[in-house]
């Protein structure tokens, strides 16, 4: 199964990797995918995302492998950009693709919740009166808890 994991550390177009996806899937029934960008907020300048290289990659692809240990996907795609990031520029893309809608959107749900609240990313937004780091929230460790009830299916 054809699995597409990266740290990218310049901009990307999600439209045209979306395409490119589905255009590789064509046995899937569903393809279902989520695009995180930078807010544009009045006073975000930018965003910085950095990380410890020897983790971030083996994570994002433990990451994967826990999702396609989950779902039966036909593919899975995941990016994250790193960088200074500007607002509006794209930050993440996860695709799923599957024989059923369901499995394709909960595998990129389940994906997105890991990558928000428990990821190798350091974030930090500039504003007008300086940097600032940003630490997940409380509704994002909500997101991921919900994963971790039961049998760990939402």
């Amino acid at each position: 199964m054809p699995v597409d994991i990266r740290l990218i550390d310049a901009a990307f177009a999600p439209g045209s990797a979306i395409d490119a996806f589905a255009a590789a899937h064509p046995q899937a029934g569903g393809i279902a995918s989520f695009t995180g960008q930078v807010r544009v907020e009045e006073d975000v300048l930018a965003l910085e995302l950095s990380h410890y290289a020897p983790l971030t990659l083996p994570g994002m692809t433990a990451l994967g492998d826990d999702v396609l240990a989950r779902w039966p996907l036909a593919g899975l795609l995941i990016w994250h950009r790193t960088g200074l990031l500007h607002p509006a520029e794209p930050i993440v893309l996860v695709v799923a693709a599957a024989r059923h809608r369901r499995d394709a959107f909960q595998a990129a749900d389940y994906a997105m919740d890991h990558l928000k609240s428990d990821a190798w990313f350091w974030k930090r937004e500039q504003r007008s009166d300086g940097w600032h780091w940003i630490e997940p929230r409380e509704q994002d460790h909500a997101d991921l808890a919900r994963w971790r009830v039961g049998d760990g299916a939402a």
